[in-house]
């Protein structure tokens, strides 16, 4: 196992030491422990504590009490068979192995098999699916489909023995004879129960579309019942564009499957009720609405007949020349407003339009003329303005009140301003 060699000793003795590698004492450990019964197939209390889950699905945590702590493993092929989530503070009761992890020289608990500690296992599963399922919403009244009021198909997802295929179906035919149920065949319980469910939810959705869908077996214990607490059934129900009625065990017992169905039933029997109408139910209900019907029609006409008959003894039928008497008088009265009115305005427009006349007769050239002036135009009919614009011999047209003569100019005489009046050289 290794080599020898000598040593002096502190009183010049001689002793054989044997020198080991790291392995080898490791080896030897991991030896030790492995014939040790008592850390096989062992099982430990403890609180879990830094749990971690990496993708590879190996599980990695602590196990500890006031006094120490153990590190511990469970590989994904263990950790998949888990009905309940490992979390930090759950006190658990874990089983397995001891023994020495030799690359870091560590001794660690290989757990193959964990329960809840003081709970049971499908206890605490079944409550922390329900807890996540709720927080996504799958539970929600907002997402409950209303059941139909008359199906025509049915379909049910359950197992063909037993007695609640019977029972819908003894139920639906004496309830409704013509309805029609159609059966998706699965396994109830067990391994692989829960896949079976959620595929006949699908077939009925995808391949062969009823009204209505019933989803059930019959009681049981928790663990019989648990494919219907299955997530892959929840969602598939949650998932499904049928309305689903869940018939799943008896009264008293509940599944995540009735939570997430948009009716649940007590029984298979129940479900049967809520889903398919009672013929002779439904004849009597039509009979009494044909009588209220009826009986409503026969008191809308009488109260016509006495509204008309109140009409046709009020003043309007009887004496409308009454009414046309006050109509009269407020059309006298609007027409004597309307005609003061327009004399109002007439009169304000021809006073308006006098004034304007006087101020245009102001301004009118002809107004000018009769007031003992003329205007003079020369040769191209031009109005001469201004003494500098008349020439010498030129004839012009001289217009005066009564008419219009022509002149030639023999001489011009200006006007001399101001200055050249007083003698002032400019």
């Amino acid at each position: 196992m290794g080599r020898s060699y000598a040593a002096p000793s502190c009183v010049g003795e001689r002793f054989m030491a044997v020198i080991r590698s790291v392995s080898e004492i490791t080896k030897y450990i991991a030896g030790l422990l492995k014939k040790d019964p008592v850390l096989h197939n062992v099982t430990v209390r403890g609180e879990i504590s830094n749990f971690k889950q990496y993708s590879s699905g190996h599980c990695y945590f602590d196990l500890k009490d006031k006094d120490a702590i153990l590190k511990c493993v469970i590989w994904r092929s263990y950790a998949e068979r888990l009905r309940f989530k490992p979390e930090n503070s759950l006190q658990v009761l874990a089983t397995g192995s001891i023994e020495v992890y030799e690359r870091d020289g560590k001794y660690q608990f290989y757990v193959s098999r964990m329960l809840p500690d003081g709970v049971g296992e499908l206890a605490l599963a079944f409550e922390q699916l329900k807890d996540r399922l709720a927080q996504e919403g799958l539970f929600n009244a907002e997402y409950k489909q209303p059941l139909p009021a008359l199906p025509k198909t049915i379909g049910i997802v359950t197992s063909p023995t037993g007695a609640v295929l019977r029972d819908i179906f003894k139920v639906s035919k004496r309830r409704m004879p013509n309805v029609r149920l159609a059966l998706f065949p699965v396994q109830v319980q067990g391994e692989g129960a829960a896949k079976q469910i959620a595929n006949g939810i699908d077939f009925f959705n995808k391949k062969y579309p009823v009204d209505l869908l019933i989803v059930g077996r019959g009681g049981g214990s928790m663990e019989d019942l648990w494919a219907f607490n299955e997530e892959i059934v929840v969602r598939a129900i949650f998932n499904s564009k049928i309305p689903v009625i869940s018939a799943v065990g008896h009264e008293t017992d509940f599944t995540l499957a009735d939570f997430v169905a948009d009716q649940r039933a007590a029984t298979p029997s129940q479900a049967a009720e809520l889903a398919v109408p009672d013929v002779a139910e439904t004849v009597k209900y039509l009979a009494s609405l044909q009588k209220r019907v009826v009986s409503s029609g026969l008191s809308l006409v009488k109260e016509r007949k006495d509204a008309v008959k109140s009409l046709t003894g009020n003043i309007v039928f009887t004496q409308p020349e009454k009414l046309l008497e006050a109509n009269y008088m407020m059309v006298e009265d609007l027409t004597e407003k309307l005609c003061k009115a327009a004399r109002q305005l007439i009169k304000e427009k021809q006073q308006r339009l006098n004034h304007d006349i006087d101020k245009l007769e102001l301004i009118n050239p002809l107004g000018i003329i009769r007031r003992g002036y003329g205007i003079v135009c020369n040769a191209d009919g031009e109005m001469v303005n201004h003494i500098r614009d008349i020439k010498k011999d030129m004839v012009y047209s001289i217009r005066v009140n009564g008419g219009e003569f022509d002149a030639r100019v023999l001489s011009i005489k200006g006007e001399e301003s101001d200055a050249t009046k007083k003698g002032t050289n400019l």
